[in-house]
């Protein structure tokens, strides 16, 4: 390492601490060695890499603050993926309950349907059983004023 790269690390770095003694010591030492008309390399050096120590200070807390941001989005991603899993097992099993009635129900319209059968033949047989004595069409003006006669 030269010795001015040297003397300016040394002079930042006692910028940092805010130490005078050591900043003095720092331009007496350059000034002996390089000339007062050289000084201004040393501020303008020094101030410079102080800048930048700052930017950088600066972009790291921008960084932080992003990888704040992108863990806080992580988070509600997470959460939104746990909710679209929930959405999805509620459907599933409104799926399942539907299938579940629909079979159901084609299993009672069949048993409806045998009912009716059954219920028809059970009619058919009683209409067998019963035998109204109704007269033929003819005879039925006759046999209903007969009837209101009789009542």
């Amino acid at each position: 390492m030269l010795l001015k790269n040297h003397l300016i690390e040394v002079f930042k770095q006692a910028s940092l601490e805010n130490n005078f003694l050591l900043k003095e010591n720092v331009v007496l030492k350059w000034v002996h060695r390089f000339g007062i008309d050289s000084l201004n390399d040393l501020l303008i050096n020094s101030s410079l890499q102080k800048e930048n120590q700052e930017q950088i200070s600066l972009i790291d807390e921008v960084h932080e603050e992003n990888q704040e941001q992108i863990s806080l989005i992580d988070e509600v991603h997470e959460e939104n993926q746990e909710q679209i899993k929930l959405e999805l097992s509620k459907t599933f099993e409104n799926i399942k309950e539907i299938k579940w009635e629909s079979n159901h129900l084609q299993t009672s319209s069949s048993n409806r349907i045998l009912n009716k059968d059954q219920n028809s033949k059970n009619i058919k047989e009683l209409t067998y059983i019963k035998k109204l004595p109704l007269p033929n069409i003819k005879n039925l003006r006759k046999w209903i004023n007969n009837d209101k006669k009789a009542s």
